[in-house]
C-alpha cells in the first residue's frame, strides 16, 4: 500500500498529542517511530515539512477586507480542489467553525499536499489546522464531532 503525506499526518493526529509532533526536538524520535511503523521515510519527511509549513503560515500577517467578502479561488486551486471540497470549506466558514485566516491556512496546506485531494482529505486538513489554532478548542471539537460521529456533510 502506498502511504501518502496525509496518511502520516492522520497517524500523527490519531496517535500523538499536537505538541509532540510540532516540537522539533521530538521530530527525530517520531521520524524513527514512523519509519519503524512502515511509513516511507520520504513521506514522513514531507509530513514534518507540512507541519512546519503550517506553523510558518500561521505567523504571517493576513489582511482581509470587511466581512461578507467572497473567496475567489485561483485556477490552480480550482483544479486541485473540487466543487465539493470548496463547498465544504465554505460551509465550515459559514457555520463559524473557522474564519478567513483559518480558511486560508486550510487552502494553503491542501495545496502543499502532492496528492489528489478529496473531501476526506479536506476534513483531515481542516482538523489539523484547527488543532494548531490558538483558542480554537470549541471549533475543533465541533468539527471533530462532524467528521467522526455525525452524518452531517458526510458521505
Amino acid at each position: 500500500m502506498k502511504e501518502t503525506v496525509l496518511d502520516v499526518l492522520m497517524y500523527l493526529f490519531e496517535n500523538y498529542q499536537e505538541g509532540e509532533f510540532s516540537d522539533s526536538d521530538n521530530q527525530v524520535t517520531l521520524r524513527d517511530e514512523l519509519v519503524a511503523a512502515g511509513f516511507p521515510d520520504q513521506e514522513v519527511a514531507h509530513a514534518f515539512d507540512w507541519v512546519d509549513g503550517l506553523a510558518q503560515q500561521r505567523q504571517l500577517p493576513i489582511i482581509f477586507s470587511p466581512g461578507g467578502a467572497v473567496r475567489i479561488y485561483a485556477r490552480e486551486e480550482m483544479s486541485k480542489l473540487s466543487t465539493e471540497c470548496r463547498g465544504f470549506i465554505m460551509y465550515l466558514e459559514q457555520l463559524g467553525i473557522f474564519g478567513a485566516q483559518a480558511r486560508e491556512l486550510v487552502i494553503d496546506r491542501l495545496m502543499a499536499l502532492n496528492e489528489e485531494i478529496d473531501l476526506e482529505r479536506v476534513k483531515w486538513v481542516c482538523l489539523l489546522v484547527l488543532m494548531n489554532e490558538p483558542d480554537a478548542e470549541d471549533a475543533f471539537a465541533h468539527l471533530e464531532e462532524m467528521v467522526y460521529y455525525s452524518g452531517e456533510f458526510l458521505h
